[in-house]
């Protein structure tokens, strides 16, 4: 099932269950994957498992991404926008944040489940699962992948993703107007032209993408969770934010030579367009 499919996409967040009571760990992690000027890229895991219960056990994950380089607040806090009162932005204090972040999930979890858990009668698994991923670093713009993922009962899990593409070089987050003047109706035309063209898993008989047919919206909007490359700008919408569940997540690309006439200069010269 799509679902499960999802979940086991997050799956490079997660860490097996542990069978102690409480199991807990902090890594700070290097990421190789991108260092170019410069630019290095660090991030801090914290991992835990509590047993609240023969019945409910509860997980935490999460990693976050940590940048020694930058040294813009405005830009950090736009970059953390998820995560409140962090104000500082270093491996060390990230990794008290997440700890504390930790330890505010499972007494909420206490807290909430202490008149009804001892009335569970099977076993359940319940989890939050959190991550930040460096995707791309292009031209000193670098898009940052957010993911999150979570069981607190129910039919199944919840996931979803949020993308956000940044400017080095002048320290802000990019705006859909920092890239095209094209208006909002005639993008969002243009999105649900091109709904088919990225597979998310929904197929039909003949194996032909088939996202259109799962819409739950009559417009596909133009919102500002996108991202881009040397070739497209890509728009990623969540499970149940345009579609059924079953979908999954849709990322739907517009073509370079599709916005031709509306780009902002400034950026087609800094991305090296050629239509």
């Amino acid at each position: 099932m799509k679902n499960l499919i999802a979940a086991m996409a997050l799956s490079a967040l997660m860490v097996v269950s542990c069978k102690k009571t409480e199991n807990s760990s902090t890594e700070a992690v290097t990421n190789d994957s991108v260092h170019a000027n410069t630019f290095t890229v660090d991030s801090v895991k914290v991992n835990d498992s509590l047993k609240l219960s023969d019945s409910l056990t509860v997980k935490y994950s999460s990693t976050m991404l940590v940048f020694p380089d930058i040294k813009d607040k405005t830009l950090l806090d736009s970059i953390y926008f998820g995560q409140k009162n962090i104000s500082d932005f270093s491996k060390s204090g990230i990794q008290a944040w997440l700890e504390k972040d930790k330890k505010d999930y499972f007494n909420n979890i206490k807290k909430d489940s202490k008149d009804w858990i001892s009335d569970m009668n099977f076993s359940q698994e319940w989890y939050s699962d959190t991550g930040m991923k460096l995707k791309s670093k292009l031209n000193d713009y670098i898009h940052i992948q957010y993911v999150w993922g979570s069981y607190e009962g129910g039919a199944h899990d919840n996931y979803g993703f949020s993308e956000r593409m940044f400017d080095l070089k002048n320290n802000k987050k990019l705006q859909l107007k920092d890239i095209t003047t094209m208006s909002k109706a005639k993008i969002e035309a243009m999105l649900r032209k091109n709904i088919n063209k990225i597979n998310s898993g929904t197929t039909d008989s003949n194996g032909t993408v088939n996202n259109s047919e799962m819409l739950l919206v009559d417009v596909v909007p133009a919102t500002e969770n996108f991202y881009f490359d040397e070739k497209n700008l890509y728009f990623h919408y969540s499970p149940y934010e345009i579609a059924a569940f079953a979908a999954g997540d849709i990322t739907i690309p517009i073509s370079w030579t599709e916005l031709k006439g509306t780009i902002n200069p400034e950026f087609e010269k800094r991305m090296q367009i050629i239509y």
